[in-house]
């Protein structure tokens, strides 16, 4: 069994930088799940649209057949992608033979949205945050993952991660 790890949360709360530093940092693959988003999820947010569940549903499909061949492949994987709701990472668990953790980024809503309004170049709007934020629901007891603060550097983000979600050698 390979380990996948999710790095999930909103839109801007840094899930691409830490998933890349903990991928790079474990010397396994590395996929940002947006670059799965079939082209009409990627209009519907450039024009301020939130996804719904069907549109999301292939989406997710994908993200979980990468960690399937990962696995499949013997490679383990890290994974940015939002997996706003259980139902999301129930489709990402279901990943075969791949146990799935999560590591939620968790956030002000404040520094959040700052960070959005200061980049560029993605097609997610500023204007979409407080939808993802509605969606969101964070980890339950059962899940196999963990809640990390999204403050501070990217490289202090990746040494917490790495302490709170402990891994197999």
């Amino acid at each position: 069994m390979r380990t996948g790890i999710v790095v999930m949360g909103v839109s801007g709360c840094g899930k691409t930088t830490v998933a890349a530093a903990l991928a790079d940092r474990l010397g396994v693959p590395f996929l940002d799940a947006d670059d799965l988003h079939p082209p009409g999820n990627v209009a519907k947010m450039r024009d301020g649209l939130p996804l719904d569940d069907e549109d999301r549903r292939p989406w997710l499909a994908a993200v979980a057949d990468w960690l399937g061949d990962q696995a499949q492949a013997g490679h383990d994987g890290v994974v940015a992608c939002s997996a706003l709701r259980r139902a999301h990472r129930d489709v990402l668990r279901a990943a075969p033979g791949t146990q799935v953790r999560f590591v939620h980024l968790n956030g002000e809503r404040d520094t959040i949205a700052s960070r959005l309004t200061g980049r560029g170049g993605h097609f997610m709007p500023a204007s979409l945050l407080d939808s993802q934020l509605d969606t969101l629901e964070p980890l339950e007891p059962d899940e196999d993952g963990v809640a990390v603060d999204l403050g501070g550097p990217p490289e202090e983000v990746t040494d917490r991660t790495l302490l709170a979600l402990p891994l197999p050698e």
